[in-house]
């Protein structure tokens, strides 16, 4: 019978090939000395500097080790996926490669969620070591996150977060989304979201490999994330409100237009002369498109299975 496996750490990486061995190091000790049951699974995101080869050498030390190399880089957010379906552990904790996330964090964050009973918790870095040109967004970001989601949390881009197995295991996340796993497990069901104050280490090898798209991803994947929580399995209810909307605003242009034209102006201009006839027929136009907007997406709602395909070169 397998060993039941207290924690998962689950470790994306693209090019990170110095800090590996030190991260590995670290998180074993930790781990050793709490007596944890652990798997370390690295996913590495298509690096080209040897980062997979330090992956191969700490297998052979380390059984607890495990790896996925996707073929090409795909992003954070396909890396944390794939990393969820294979883990097995009963609370899953995701760090950077960086070593800008401290391992020492894990023993406080699985006993919130083994104790404290929190679906999720995500580490705030409330002293940053970051320039002003990343630290200014991200509080704008964070500010925004927190009114459009109302989860309140200080720091929703912070990559040391610990979950529940069930949380991972219920949710999808794509594009960039890994920015707002918070709001994704809320819009699944699990609502007893957490935060702790955490250290943040300085960068010590390497550059950040996020570069200024960043600015303008992050608020469209919010905008996302915020219409597929409450309309992903009932479109209809967006598209279909709209064009009920524009409907009723071009049958009340059109019954003003009517009356007034039988009752107190019948020798002035022809309807179809006005303007506001027009702007009515613009709006019956655009009510008809909003519903038909609707129906696609409840087709494609209902038909549609496995969104993402990453192709996965090697896998210990």
């Amino acid at each position: 019978m397998n060993q039941e496996i207290d924690i998962s750490v689950v470790v994306p990486l693209y090019n990170e090939v110095e800090s590996l061995p030190e991260l590995h190091a670290w998180i074993q000790r930790v781990m050793q000395a709490n007596s944890f049951s652990y798997e370390i699974m690295f996913v590495d995101d298509g690096s080209k500097d040897g980062s997979w080869k330090i992956v191969e050498d700490l297998k052979t030390k380390d059984p607890s080790v495990r790896g996925i190399k996707f073929q090409r880089n795909y992003g954070k957010s396909a890396a944390l996926q794939k990393g969820f379906e294979a883990i097995e552990g009963n609370v899953v904790i995701t760090m950077d490669a960086d070593l800008q996330d401290s391992p020492d964090e894990i023993p406080e964050l699985y006993r919130m969620i083994m104790k404290d009973d929190f679906d999720v918790v995500s580490g705030w870095k409330k002293k940053r070591h970051d320039p002003l040109s990343k630290t200014i967004p991200t509080k704008l970001y964070n500010w925004a996150a927190r009114k459009i989601t109302g989860i309140y949390l200080h720091d929703f881009n912070c990559g040391l977060k610990a979950y529940k197995k069930a949380v991972v295991k219920s949710i999808e996340i794509y594009g960039d989304m890994h920015r707002y796993i918070p709001p994704l497990a809320k819009y699944a069901g699990f609502s007893k979201i957490g935060e702790k104050v955490v250290e943040h280490q300085a960068r010590k090898y390497g550059t950040t490999k996020f570069g200024l798209n960043r600015f303008l991803n992050g608020p469209l994947d919010l905008l996302s994330v915020a219409f597929m929580g409450k309309f992903a399995k009932k479109p209809m209810h967006f598209f279909g409100a709209i064009g009920s909307l524009m409907f009723i605003i071009g049958f009340g242009i059109i019954f003003f237009l009517v009356i007034q034209k039988l009752f107190f102006a019948s020798g002035g201009k022809l309807i179809a002369d006005r303007t506001e006839f027009y702007i009515c027929l613009t709006s019956m136009i655009l009510g008809v498109q909003f519903f038909l907007a609707g129906f696609v997406a409840e087709l494609i709602g209902r038909t549609s299975s496995n969104r993402n395909v990453y192709l996965i070169e090697k896998e210990l």
